[in-house]
């Protein structure tokens, strides 16, 4: 055998492993973040900055008339836990998870909508009757996931509350 030749070889591999290991901040890290998209997002630090910090979560109203809503799904609870929306106007729903994979189910009706971690889901939805629809996790995700409810609450448009645009809004508002 030729050990000068698989030495030569072995010797090889070991340095071309190695340099992108020693350069993980400098290039893997800077491209993972580039292949995730725009919608990923940090789970563990979603709260403090962003889109998904507390005063950010609820509704919004939008400069078309339409409303978006922000929520995070984590460990057996969405928050905020009452949403309070205008009946007959488009939302947008924007969703994340802390921790697990959940999905918020609108009892009554069709959607269906499924938050992970590290992703920002966006789902159209609108309501034509008022009503409190409740929500559950769909999706098992642990010991409490039994008790992982919250609601949503759809009001007429003369009855919902106008908002200002650093004004979030849910059930207390009303």
């Amino acid at each position: 055998m030729n050990w000068k030749k698989i030495r030569t070889v072995l010797l090889t591999v070991l340095i071309l492993c190695l340099i992108p290991a020693t350069r993980y901040n400098q290039i893997d890290r800077p491209l993972l973040r580039w292949l995730e998209g725009p919608n990923h997002i940090d789970p563990l630090s979603l709260h403090l900055s962003g889109e998904f910090v507390e005063n950010n979560l609820g509704t919004e109203q939008d400069a078309d008339g339409s409303v978006t809503v922000r929520m995070i799904a984590e460990q057996y609870l969405f928050v905020p836990y009452c949403v309070l929306v205008p009946a007959g106007v488009p939302i947008h729903l924007r969703i994340t998870s802390a921790d697990a994979v959940h999905t918020l189910q609108f009892a009554g009706t069709n959607y269906a909508v499924k938050a992970l971690p590290g992703t920002v889901t966006e789902a159209q939805l609108q309501f034509a009757d008022e009503g409190d629809y409740k929500t559950a996790c769909r999706e098992f995700c642990g010991a409490g996931h039994y008790a992982m409810r919250s609601k949503l609450k759809v009001v007429a448009r003369a009855q919902f509350p106008s908002l200002h645009a650093d004004e979030r809004g849910n059930c207390a508002v009303q």
